[in-house]
């Protein structure tokens, strides 16, 4: 009867394994469709360069299925994302302003960009500028900043809007340059501010760079003195940055990302990470990452892209507590 009931045993067991191999096997990430919450609405810069990532991360990870979940600045679909089960089947195209300025600057903090997210990896940047009418009598930034402490008070400077990152550039370079007397105009959105700016209704502004900036550059239609980054941008070679200018500290730029719910299995966090990486580096994905005004990632890695957030979490906090921004 032992033997028996050994035999019934070990041949219970061995069924029960070979019957659980098709069910582990069916586990193994992904094995459904990975949702990309992109937290603004359709037709932004952000769908430029999310949708053509969901194609060509196709093959390494299967069907991404890209949602647009617009609001509050992209504190809705951040949310949304910062709540979801840590499994890898949702991810959010994290930006600055969704993962840097509204954390900081909310007084009921949505959710904690470094707590309650998982970093996967950047996958671009873009570099703001100071740009200026031409008719302003002054061809560099040290001259704009020697003309703006020649006549106190008569300078203005057009953003995007306020909490804006252009906006938060223009008083990070007040602060560093020692120009309090600017006065900051804000605008709904940064197509308005630009117009503005090639009229002659505000003498300069804070603006992404991106190919019509460049173009309007190119044609005389506005000058743009500097860009905020900390080495020449490979699609405009011939404007010099804020570092040569003498402001080194004037940094400032948007990113987007990819970011997990917090508590996603790692391996997870490495395979998604690996294979956006992938993605990112096919030369057509780059090229259309330039033309949309960013420069790719050269180190997409969960690592540097912690880094990265600290870095610009820590960057903007003293100048949004300096202004006494509030977003609510």
């Amino acid at each position: 009867m032992l033997g028996r009931r050994a035999v019934l045993t070990g041949g219970l067991a061995t069924a029960s394994a070979f019957a659980l191999r098709p069910a582990a096997a069916q586990s193994k990430f992904p094995d459904r469709p990975i949702r990309l919450v992109i937290p603004f609405p359709p037709g932004g810069v952000n769908d430029t360069v999310g949708r053509p990532w969901a194609e060509k991360i196709r093959p390494h990870l299967g069907t991404v299925i890209v949602e647009n979940v617009g609001g509050a600045g992209g504190a809705l679909g951040s949310t949304q994302v910062a709540r979801a089960e840590p499994t890898g089947y949702t991810l959010l195209m994290g930006t600055g302003s969704a993962m840097v300025i509204i954390p900081l600057a909310s007084v009921r903090k949505p959710y904690d960009p470094v707590k309650d997210f998982e970093p996967v990896g950047l996958m671009a940047a873009n570099s703001l500028s100071i740009a200026v009418n031409p008719a302003l009598p002054v061809r560099t930034l040290k001259e704009f900043v020697d003309y703006a402490k020649a006549n106190p008070g008569k300078l203005s400077y057009a953003s995007a809007g306020v909490g804006t990152v252009n906006h938060l550039a223009g008083e990070l370079f007040k602060s560093i340059a020692g120009l309090p007397d600017i006065v900051h105009v804000p605008y709904r959105g940064g197509g308005p501010a630009i117009t503005d700016l090639i009229s002659g209704q505000v003498p300069a502004a804070w603006t992404i760079v991106n190919n019509q900036l460049i173009e309007l550059n190119a044609t005389g239609k506005i000058r743009v003195l500097a860009v905020a980054a900390e080495r020449r941008l490979s699609a405009a070679p011939n404007i010099p940055t804020t570092a040569e200018a003498g402001l080194p500290g004037v940094i400032a730029s948007g990113f987007i990302g990819l970011f997990a719910p917090a508590g996603t299995p790692a391996p997870i966090v490495e395979q998604i990470s690996k294979a956006s990486a992938q993605a990112l580096a096919d030369a057509d994905m780059r090229r259309l990452i330039v033309a949309s005004g960013f420069e790719p990632e050269a180190d997409p890695t969960p690592a540097r892209t912690r880094r990265y957030l600290a870095d610009e979490l820590a960057r903007w906090a003293p100048v949004i507590r300096s202004i006494g921004l509030k977003l609510d």
